[in-house]
């Protein structure tokens, strides 16, 4: 296991305080805010953490509303209101000074025979068909602008191989469409709770930038002012979050500095596992001449 997914498991790894009250905390980083997707994640496993049998009755959806902008310095409070326990739905709410900085619902429900249909996986290469970590040092990232550079040079617990690396190098894509394999840096525990849990960290980690492809730029830009508004998880079949998965993003909408995304998640041998949506501030500031 490496030592970024190591650090994930353990941010997962929430403190029991009380009956339905747990503390996490967050990375040392130097971040000014906490990320949306460690807070989702966190949230989620503690709403997992009250549910009697989970691994029966799996969480199939999630709704989560981002209030305040986390204090990575301090911890966060999770406050878990076990709503109905016989369909399993929790709210749960995340606090910090005083205050609940995010809100979440979360439905837990087992499997039942019955139809079942599903779009299919788009027709795109696969992680092996793409430059991988050394490729991308190599012959990549020496051409893309320092921003992006340095994110795909530091160590992730979330490798990401985007299908549409050239958006970063200022081309422009005209459908807006952007697919991204993404998958753990090293192998997770079997509990389908953590898979679950890690997929929601991860869900967060590009589908807002989807918001901007249309127009040819990039989260990457000190111009835009960014926040993950509300966010929203279908989780549809098992999967393992440590084997490959195609993130499939576009965005319907751009108006208001409010960008809305939706992604399709696969499985690599084609089987739609989840689905996303998300509605974002993307404030472009006016810059000083």
């Amino acid at each position: 296991m490496s030592d970024a997914v190591k650090a994930v498991l353990d941010i997962l790894d929430l403190e029991p305080l009380e009956v339905n009250l747990f503390r996490g905390r967050s990375p040392q980083a130097g971040w000014q805010r906490v990320f949306g997707g460690q807070v989702i994640g966190q949230a989620l496993v503690a709403a997992c953490r009250t549910v009697d049998h989970v691994e029966k009755r799996p969480a199939h959806s999630l709704h989560a509303f981002f209030l305040l902008p986390g204090d990575p310095k301090v911890p966060i409070i999770y406050e878990v209101d076990r709503i109905r326990d016989g369909r399993s739905t929790r709210r749960v709410v995340a606090i910090q000074h005083g205050h609940a900085i995010f809100s979440m619902s979360a439905s837990f429900h087992g499997n039942e025979p019955g139809l079942a249909h599903q779009v299919a996986m788009p027709d795109v290469p696969g992680p092996d068909d793409l430059p991988g970590e050394a490729e991308l040092a190599q012959r990549i990232l020496p051409l893309s602008p320092e921003p992006v550079r340095r994110y795909f040079e530091r160590e992730r617990p979330i490798e990401l191989r985007p299908v549409e690396f050239e958006r970063y190098l200022g081309r422009k894509f005209k459908d807006g469409r952007f697919h991204v394999w993404i998958r753990t840096t090293g192998t997770l525990p079997d509990d389908p709770a953590v898979h679950q849990c890690v997929l929601a960290y991860a869900s967060d980690l590009t589908l807002l930038d989807a918001a901007l492809i249309p127009h040819g730029r990039t989260l990457f830009e000190k111009a835009f002012m960014a926040a993950t508004l509300d966010h929203a998880l279908w989780f549809h079949r098992p999967f393992r979050a440590d084997d490959w998965l195609l993130y499939a993003q576009d965005s319907p909408n751009l108006a208001g500095a409010r960008g809305f995304s939706r992604g399709l998640i696969f499985a690599r041998d084609g089987t739609l596992v989840a689905s996303v949506a998300q509605e974002g501030l993307l404030r472009e500031r006016r810059m000083r001449p």
